[in-house]
């Protein structure tokens, strides 16, 4: 594809987005691509690049558009905001009118009007000190304050990490090779991978790579896992023999790590309220070489946990949460959140955390997880939760699982952020309950 065709394709794309406000943008984009097969690897790459940073760059684009050029009461088009982040990443109007050619598979001629708009953006920045500070650092209004109190004078420096690409993480499948056989693997293939800092199978691939069609991939020596991930598997220290429990599993992508670190020895059941996302971890339990996994899915009324009551080694709980610490990957999330979602997740998590406490043994552990930045969600529910179980205390940091670095374990919950661990925005909380 030529480089207008694909600025055709990122402004369909995002008018499809657009045009699905409630669900998420990579599930738009992957039905987006699965209608038009005929679209490369590396055009789709280049389309979800060009979309994705005109997501990253929401508000401030808005903003411009919107505020410098009095556009308040009309609706931004895809292509205007396309334009304008093509302008902000330093191409020149003559280059943009140039890839809005009309041509065949070419986006039509910007208008009149939408070259004038353009022309008002020479000279400036896409980020600029009149903007308030919500918008400088694509943060919902509503959410400004949470974040102040979580992280006061760290605020811009740890948001400012948001807004950046994120890294394509690896899990080495230690059931198939070492980290050392991963990466020769890999780089037969033309990748260059570099061991993660924390995780102790981590790999890392700068920016978006073909790494699912490598054969690598395919024969389940790596796994698609942001490091900070890994690390929540590593908390659960899961051992050879152990009976665990991956209470919100999802597309079992923990519970593979679990079961590669009990050597396929022991048993997980990985449990999740989606029939769809359990089916779909069948696949990747079996490229990834695992025999000791059971799935189950919980449906209202389920007497399945009721009957397993204090008969896990281990409980994970990484629960469904706000998603804040995963913004570099899902921008759109920010533009999806609200007051009422949280409002909604809080009681979902102490009830999820309730039900599973039951189902760990006496003197066994509880590991609860979120990919948030909000304390209301993290600390504050562990907090709580400790409130209402007087049978369980926090693990002491240097009690943990000798497979966390020990820049790790300073406190007594781990908390994960792009500014200052390089991972996506996590939490760890390590429990155990009293024999």
């Amino acid at each position: 594809m030529t480089p207008a065709a694909r600025l055709s394709g990122a402004i369909d794309l995002l008018c499809a987005i657009q045009n699905a406000p409630h669900r998420p943008a990579d599930a738009v984009a992957n039905s987006f691509f699965r209608e038009r097969r005929y679209i490369g690897g590396g055009d789709r790459r280049a389309i979800s690049n060009i979309t994705w940073d005109v997501l990253r760059s929401w508000r401030r684009l808005h903003w411009h558009l919107r505020t410098d050029l009095k556009e308040r009461h009309s609706d931004i088009s895809p292509r205007l905001l396309c334009a304008s982040m093509l302008f902000f990443a330093g191409q020149t109007l003559d280059q943009i009118h140039a890839l809005f050619s009309g041509e065949r598979y070419s986006p039509s001629p910007l208008s009149q009007r939408e070259g004038a708009m353009l022309e008002l953006l020479e000279g400036q920045s896409l980020s600029t000190e009149k903007q308030p500070l919500a918008i400088r650092l694509e943060i919902p209004d509503w959410i400004m304050p949470h974040l102040e109190a979580d992280f006061g004078d760290r605020l811009e420096e740890e948001m400012a990490a948001l807004l950046g690409q994120p890294t394509l993480d690896l899990r080495v499948n230690l059931l198939k090779a070492t980290r050392v056989e991963a990466i020769r693997a890999l780089r037969r293939e033309g990748f260059e991978p570099a061991e993660t800092a924390l995780s102790p199978w981590g790999l890392r691939l700068e920016g978006r790579q073909p790494i699912t069609a490598s054969e690598a991939f395919r024969n389940g020596l790596v796994e698609i896992q942001d490091e900070g991930s890994q690390l929540i598997a590593a908390a659960v220290d899961a051992r050879p023999g152990q009976r665990l429990l991956d209470y919100c599993a999802g597309a079992a992508g923990k519970t593979l790590a679990l079961a590669m670190t009990m050597e396929n020895r022991g048993q997980v059941t990985a449990c999740d309220v989606s029939r769809s996302r359990l089916e779909g971890a069948v696949k990747r339990l079996r490229r990834a070489g695992v025999h000791n996994v059971t799935r189950h899915l919980l449906v209202a009324g389920d007497k399945w946990a009721k009957r397993r009551e204090g008969r896990f080694d281990t409980v994970l709980v990484d629960a469904p949460c706000s998603g804040t610490g995963t913004w570099r990957r899902n921008p759109d999330a920010r533009l999806r959140l609200s007051q009422q979602d949280i409002d909604e997740l809080l009681p979902k998590q102490a009830h999820i955390m309730d039900i599973a406490a039951r189902l760990v043994r006496p003197g066994g552990r509880f590991v609860y997880a979120t990919c948030s930045l909000l304390s209301a969600e993290n600390r504050q529910q562990v907090e709580k939760f400790l409130e209402r179980h007087s049978d369980y205390v926090l693990i002491a940091p240097e009690e943990r699982s000798e497979l966390l670095p020990q820049k790790l374990r300073h406190e007594s919950c781990v908390s994960l952020t792009p500014h200052s661990d390089g991972t996506d925005g996590f939490f760890i909380a390590v429990l155990q309950r009293k024999a």
